[in-house]
């Protein structure tokens, strides 16, 4: 039996991301802006991924009939202890472009040999099933802040960030490469794993 999976998310990027993980699998995938949704929003006031994935989960989990997935992505990076973190998206202040983070990366970093600008992207996927039970699942990769935007694939800090053992940014890769290795890759592997666990628990 197929089950419906809501992305409560509206960035195009993502969702298609999520989609092509997820492909194959007894789960069919659709967004928020699929069912109507184009104006929820959530405000991401939590200071933690987690709880932030969970909030836009929970809210939309409201209004809709299915399973929710809603995930809070943070670029970690260390001479900067840790930061932009749960505030990657808004970086450099509200309303923002992605343009405008990386150029704060940067100046943040000015100075930092390569060496010394190790990061981790982090993903965290919330799950809200149909009975209002919760699963979670995360995942991580890890690189290095390029001294000058690479590539043109991607969103985000995608230009700036040199995966480990690749030597190219997110943004030089295709998308078959970034979803071999990407955060959010990894953070969906694990998922599917316990979307699929549930399943079968729940006798579908």
């Amino acid at each position: 039996m197929r089950r419906k999976i809501i992305l409560s998310s509206g960035n195009k990027h993502k969702i298609n991301e999520i989609k092509d993980i997820l492909k194959n699998t007894i789960f069919d995938v659709v967004s928020k802006d699929d069912l109507g949704y184009l104006d929820f929003d959530v405000e991401e006031d939590k200071d933690t991924l987690e709880g932030n994935a969970f909030k836009k989960a929970e809210e939309l989990h409201k209004l809709v009939k299915g399973i929710v997935i809603a995930d809070d992505t943070g670029l970690f990076v260390d001479a900067l202890n840790g930061d932009p973190g749960v505030y990657s998206a808004r970086y450099a202040g509200e309303p923002v472009s992605y343009k405008d983070n990386n150029k704060l990366l940067l100046k943040n970093l000015e100075g930092v040999p390569m060496e010394k600008r190790t990061a981790t992207f982090k993903t965290v996927m919330a799950v809200v099933l149909e009975d209002g039970s919760r699963l979670m699942a995360e995942g991580e990769c890890k690189g290095k802040i390029a001294f000058e935007e690479r590539g043109t694939n991607g969103f985000g800090y995608d230009p700036l960030f040199i995966v480990d053992g690749w030597n190219k940014s997110f943004s030089e890769m295709t998308e078959e490469e970034k979803n071999q290795v990407s955060h959010r890759a990894n953070a969906l592997m694990n998922l599917k794993e316990k979307l699929e666990e549930a399943s079968e628990g729940s006798g579908n």
